[in-house]
């Protein structure tokens, strides 16, 4: 909804919340006045137009300030007559914001509260299914670190008896060679050592005997 005003001479389309800036008003800011002539008044595409007022009309402003406007300089000079005259000049200006605008019982305010509302409670609504899905992921997340943890822990219990056999069975095998080592070293103490006899044939002894002789002589 908006609507088209006149204040000041000059014509301004406002709408809920806009704010202008008028010609000074002597008014406190913060104060609140209504605005008398309301030349149109337009809610989606229904239109009134006044004659030059619409009649049951109403645009009530709030004063948000006192302010000047921008400097404007104006510069007069006649040319082969060495006339030169320069002015500045600041606009003193009222800031309004309005704060309604109704027609025949349809306020804009109260339909902006009512958005305002109903936009309130869809953003909790969407707040509220973010935390349930939050908490539905972390439930499931917990659930999957379970499971996994407790795949893990059987698969360290399987492996270990396993690993359990194959120590032992090294260890035997350790042990039998030990023992046959050791075995072995005893039958090596316990076999007598043999002397072997050099064996004398007769050629030799008779050699010997001849040899004999022949120192005797």
């Amino acid at each position: 909804m908006y609507a088209v005003i006149e204040t000041g001479g000059k014509q301004y389309r406002v709408e809920l919340g806009s704010e202008i800036q008028v010609d000074r008003m002597d008014i406190d800011p913060g104060e609140s006045f209504e605005i008398e002539r309301v030349l149109l008044v337009a809610d989606g595409d229904d239109a009134s137009i006044g004659t030059p007022s619409v009649a049951g009309a109403l645009v009530r402003a709030d004063v948000v300030r006192q302010d000047r406007g921008e400097k404007i300089v104006v510069f007069k000079y006649k040319p082969k007559a060495r006339r030169r005259v320069k002015q500045g000049h600041r606009a003193d200006l009222t800031i309004l914001r309005i704060s309604e605008i109704s027609l025949n019982g349809r306020s804009a305010a109260k339909d902006a509260e009512k958005a305002q509302a109903a936009e309130r409670r869809a953003r909790q609504e969407q707040e509220k299914e973010a935390k349930a899905q939050a908490a539905a992921d972390k439930a499931l997340a917990d659930k999957l670190a379970a499971q996994t943890q407790a795949a893990e822990a059987a698969k360290a219990a399987t492996e270990a008896p396993a690993k359990g056999r194959t120590r032992k069975s090294t260890a035997t095998t350790a042990t039998a060679v030990t023992a046959t080592k050791t075995d072995d070293a005893a039958d090596a103490e316990i076999k007598p050592k043999t002397r072997t006899r050099k064996k004398v044939t007769p050629e030799a002894k008779a050699d010997s005997e001849t040899v004999d002789t022949g120192k005797d002589e």
